[in-house]
């Protein structure tokens, strides 16, 4: 079945308050395409004044812990990022999973924490280079998937986010048939860890999406949108990206 799309933008570790002015014209974009929701994950010092900017965006978090509260100096919980007026959350992306060595066991836990807090969890699967040249990428993605999906994800509370990490920010992409080959086979483990639910999750895609290529790969069979790194930090080049995915 044909799933409402959904473009996100991760502005990992980069924006301040002047970064916000990019907003308004992200906003108008998302205004002018009804069909297709729009995100953008800023900083955590950011998402309380982008939320009141922006009132037609979904704001989101990059991170959360697994615990409500205590002693995590430097953390913040799930319902801490609720509070703040943020609806998503990014979890287990590829660039915490090698620099904090996040395990499956732990993306699963963010997960769960914020589902519980009334979050959509963005949970973020890829295979390295070494592992595509070895054969593996399938595997692999089927194992992140079976060690961090929750069990209890819906289409309503659990977005999964596919980032070939070895296109992240080098601008390569894998060909569109083996962007199909990874979301099928995504779309079938989900079916198989959630039942029903499994063909109501969400499947972006999210390796380097950029104005050039976006219309090629929001063409391909279960990918629902896109997860988008350099290229939503500026309007000029996110606005794009929105109109091909209500295309």
């Amino acid at each position: 079945m044909a799933l409402r799309k959904l473009v996100a933008g991760n502005w990992k570790m980069n924006g301040d308050r002047a970064a916000l002015s990019e907003l308004d014209s992200i906003d108008a974009a998302a205004e002018a395409h009804p069909g297709v929701d729009v995100a953008i994950c800023p900083p955590f010092t950011l998402i309380v004044p982008a939320t009141g900017r922006a009132p037609g965006l979904a704001i989101g978090a990059q991170d959360c812990h697994t615990a409500i509260s205590g002693a995590h100096t430097g953390c913040i919980s799930a319902e801490m990022l609720r509070d703040a007026g943020a609806r998503y959350v990014i979890v287990g992306h590829s660039e915490r999973r090698t620099d904090q060595h996040e395990s499956d066991a732990e993306v699963r836990a963010k997960a769960e924490a914020a589902i519980a807090a009334g979050l959509v969890a963005i949970l973020c699967v890829g295979e390295t280079e070494a592992e595509r040249d070895a054969g593996r990428a399938l595997d692999v993605v089927r194992g992140q998937l079976q060690g961090s999906i929750p069990p209890a994800g819906t289409g309503e509370t659990l977005v999964v986010a596919y980032e070939p990490v070895w296109a992240i920010g080098t601008g390569r992409t894998p060909s569109v048939a083996d962007v199909a080959e990874m979301h099928a086979a995504i779309r079938a483990t989900l079916g198989g860890l959630l039942d029903g639910e499994g063909a109501a999750v969400r499947i972006l895609y999210g390796g380097s999406v950029k104005p050039s290529n976006a219309a090629e790969l929001m063409a391909v069979p279960d990918v629902d949108g896109a997860l988008v790194g350099g290229a939503s930090l500026k309007a000029a080049d996110f606005e794009p990206i929105i109109a091909a995915a209500a295309a």
